[in-house]
């Protein structure tokens, strides 16, 4: 292994030993102390994300990346926010989940504890590099940090800073730590860290997750890449479905819980479709559609068989007519990606069957799926949408980032 990634995983290790104790008390005024150094230290962040942005630029990366990537007060403030809002949440850390006796007097418990130390890759977002802090911090973790070479300037500055509000509590900087190394070898090694890293939590397009579930030998939390449908249903009120439609697709491309998929019930398309098409004309979102669609209203794409299952973070959308909810179902259940699914409709009926049989983290009725977030769900920042069953699903806050031990209190007893 590279001496440096050896180094950085000791430190790991040490550090949440220290972490594991630490009272609620502590860890939250080491949060606000973190949320002031970003305030205050936002022009170093902003200096520095301005030469990743430019560079991006020079490569021609796609706009919703750069939407990503791209950082401003408001966002920096964000970020700030949401390690303050983590310190406002209840510390999960030591909750005892259950206590029952045994006929042999034994009292047998379960206890919430950190999972340790956790590694995250992640890709041209920097923010994630504050709120993954915030959520390990806070639920006891130490966390070893890979983001990607476009947003390292950026990551640089905001570790830093983080390492500030640390060193200004009085605990060890390496309860976070960033390997700035671009090095694919070394992204390589980074997975195979098993003697440091409990669990590997990869934040990012298909492409990285899958590398990473491929060719990690530490435990992976799947985080997902989002193909996210809305299925207009017949009894659909056209007027919701749009707005809904409309914030999903257009609000932030570049995010995983933005509508990439549309299904349309066949019996209102020839009313609905015209009304869709001028909607998302006012973002010139190019609408992929099949041939029943196109032969309605003009101005659609045809869409290739690739386009069901397509993630595009760009003004892009897929367009599907569907004879029924079931039908809707069946193909939402084929091509998306176990992240966020979203019916409109008037049917109380078709709502429920779509939640019961709609296989998903999220699935939604009458509202955008742009809500699969953690601060939307009042778990302040978030680590990710895990798209997988074990051991967390949907969006994971500080629980997700926590394991159970099994707590015996005895009184001399042995087994016979």
């Amino acid at each position: 292994m590279d001496r440096m990634l050896a180094e950085i995983g000791k430190k790991a290790k040490g550090v949440s030993r220290v972490l594991n104790n630490l009272g609620s008390s502590e860890k939250n005024q080491v949060l606000k102390a973190a949320a002031r150094a970003l305030t205050e230290g936002q022009a170093e962040i902003l200096a520095a994300n301005e030469r990743d942005v430019k560079a991006a630029e020079r490569k021609g990366m796609n706009p919703g990346l750069i939407d990503r990537l791209a950082l401003n007060p408001a966002r920096i403030q964000a970020m700030a926010e949401g390690l303050l809002q983590v310190a406002a949440l209840e510390d999960p850390v030591g909750e005892v989940i259950s206590m029952k006796p045994r006929p042999n007097g034994l009292l047998i418990g379960q206890k919430r504890v950190p999972l340790g130390v956790v590694g995250i890759i992640y890709e041209a977002r920097p923010n994630v590099t504050a709120d993954a802090f915030g959520l390990c911090f806070k639920a006891g973790n130490a966390v070893i940090l890979k983001g990607g070479s476009d947003a390292l300037e950026s990551n640089k500055a905001i570790v830093s800073l983080l390492q500030r509000g640390l060193a200004s509590a009085g605990l060890p900087v390496s309860a976070v730590q960033l390997i700035e190394s671009t090095d694919r070898e070394t992204t390589r090694e980074f997975m195979c860290m098993k003697e440091y890293l409990d669990v590997l939590i990869p934040r990012g397009g298909a492409g990285l997750i899958r590398t990473v579930v491929e060719n990690s030998t530490v435990p992976v939390i799947e985080t997902g890449t989002g193909n996210c449908h809305i299925y207009v249903d017949e009894s659909a009120d056209f007027s919701m479905a749009l707005d809904i439609i409309f914030n999903a697709k257009t609000q932030r491309i570049g995010v995983c819980n933005a509508c990439e998929s549309l299904l349309v019930h066949r019996a209102v398309a020839k009313e609905f479709l015209p009304l869709l098409k001028a909607r998302l004309d006012e973002k010139k979102v190019e609408i992929r559609a099949d041939e029943a669609a196109r032969a309605i209203t003009d101005g659609f794409v045809p869409a290739a068989e690739e386009d069901w299952g397509k993630e595009y973070l760009d003004y892009i959308v897929s367009l599907k007519l569907v004879d029924s909810v079931d039908e809707a179902i069946r193909h939402i259940n084929r091509y998306n990606t176990g992240h966020s699914e979203a019916i409109i409709t008037s049917s109380y009926e078709n709502a429920q069957k779509f939640l019961n049989e709609v296989d998903a983290a999220a699935v939604y009725v009458n509202a955008s799926t742009r809500f699969t977030d953690g601060f939307e769900f009042g778990f302040g920042a978030e680590i990710g949408i895990s798209t997988q069953k074990l051991h967390a699903r949907g969006p994971m806050g500080l629980k997700e980032l926590t394991t159970t031990k099994y707590i015996i209190y005895g009184s001399g007893q042995v087994r016979e």
